[in-house]
């Protein structure tokens, strides 16, 4: 029975072995070139008939192909289109595999205060559906933590490494607040009347978040005895080193965390998903606030908005000079992270206009996020994580990725979902 036991353990290693992500490429030995392909740089600009070149990871010119003569080895993607890696916010790729597998899943710890919490530590590198974002352009990720109403603290990861440490672009870069909500609705199952109302209990939940603030400030200001580790963790926050991200919706809940925030003397203030953004777009702007929105394929929040408004959030607030990004928050968000540029394209087809839509999934993302000295745009100095699609890569009918880069790594598109195209596909050609 011992060694039956022992041939399946075995047995179970080797399938596992078989179906995991593709060794992480190697380190770029030797300058590339890409000449010919449409660069979108990130920024908003575009370079026709472009020539990018990059080495030892980082890009070293880009320009016109008529300015130099390419060095290195030369790809030649004439009619094809350049663009930085996409970057999804607010996602909690890698921290479950299989929602209906509880073992799998590691985004939400117990309790409700934990800024202490770092999800980089339950971060899957071998994810498989993290390494299914690749085919997309989706090269890049802030993983964020669920659940209570301190959830803890994100981290900006890459999808090629070994392990949660080599995937780290930005170690801890915020904390993660959940604000309560402004209405509620009856429990149905206790006989309560389901309809939403106001929140009695709304004021109370605001001020324990301020108070627990108040607390670690306090905290941090002494002498620090006895030691309290999660008030040791929003050490950065409070010294305005690390960004506070607080996923709030609502016309109320946003302007009490933005005077909140103010008052606390927090200063790099993010709001995340913030349905209702669009009715307080002036106290937003007059705060320097940032907002990560939800993904545009969604119903709108109240049955009083317009049925297209989710679709033209991106424009509403690009439009007052908010800088804006993309999350993936919500149902099925891990597998969904995947049709991030589809989503953008949704905000570009509803006024935005494609390049300011790639903003919001490039350049603004990664300002956003505190990782544009590395990422975000086709920049000299940047990290050369960047990919080449046949044609526009917010249209799912033309983003077929032909080659891509991290950190000038030539990375593996294959995933499990490709090897089954390719399987059922040529089963039946054949017939």
């Amino acid at each position: 029975m011992k060694k039956q036991f022992i041939y399946i353990l075995l047995s179970f290693l080797f399938i596992g072995n078989l179906s995991a992500q593709q060794t992480p490429a190697p380190k770029q030995s030797k300058k590339i070139a890409i000449v010919g392909a449409t660069a979108h740089i990130g920024d908003g600009n575009v370079i026709e008939n472009s020539l990018i070149e990059f080495s030892n990871g980082k890009i070293t010119f880009i320009g016109k192909a008529s300015d130099k003569t390419p060095e290195g080895e030369v790809m030649n993607y004439n009619g094809k289109h350049i663009y930085p890696g996409f970057i999804a916010a607010n996602t909690s790729l890698g921290l479950a595999e299989i929602d209906a597998v509880r073992a799998t899943r590691d985004f939400d710890e117990v309790g409700g205060y934990l800024p202490h919490i770092r999800s980089i530590i339950a971060y899957n590198a071998e994810s498989k559906v993290v390494e299914s974002m690749r085919p997309n352009g989706v090269l890049m990720a802030q993983v964020a933590p669920r659940g209570g109403t301190i959830s803890g603290t994100s981290t900006i990861v890459q999808f090629d490494a070994w392990n949660w440490e080599d995937a780290i672009l930005k170690l801890d870069d915020g904390i993660h607040i959940n604000w309560p909500s402004s209405f509620s609705r009856g429990r149905w199952w206790l006989g309560e009347d389901p309809a939403l109302k106001p929140n009695k209990n709304y004021s109370k939940a605001v001020d324990r978040i301020t108070s627990y603030i108040e607390r670690a400030q306090k905290y941090l200001s002494g002498n620090r005895s006895p030691k309290d580790l999660p008030f040791e963790a929003m050490d950065k926050l409070i010294n305005g080193n690390q960004k506070l991200f607080v996923h709030v919706t609502g016309e109320k809940p946003i302007t009490d965390v933005i005077n909140n925030c103010k008052k606390l003397g927090i200063k790099n203030l993010v709001l995340v998903n913030a349905e209702g953004a669009e009715k307080v777009t002036d106290l937003i702007k007059s705060n320097n606030v940032s907002v990560i929105l939800r993904r545009s394929h969604r119903l709108p929040n109240s049955e009083d908005d317009d049925y297209d408004l989710p679709y033209r959030m991106a424009k509403i607030l690009s439009e007052k000079g908010i800088v804006v990004a993309l999350g993936m928050e919500g149902e099925m968000e891990r597998m969904n992270t995947r049709n991030l540029p589809f989503y953008a394209g949704t905000y570009a087809a509803y006024g935005l206009g494609k390049e300011e839509a790639v903003k919001l999934i490039t350049s603004n993302a990664a300002k956003i996020l505190g990782v544009d000295d590395k990422v975000g745009t086709l920049s000299v100095g940047k990290d050369a994580t960047l990919f080449v699609s046949e044609g526009d890569a917010l249209d799912m009918r033309t983003n077929i990725i032909l080659n891509a880069f991290i950190q000038g790594r030539k990375i593996s598109l294959e995933t499990h979902q490709t090897k089954l195209w390719k399987r059922y596909a040529n089963k039946y050609k054949n017939q």
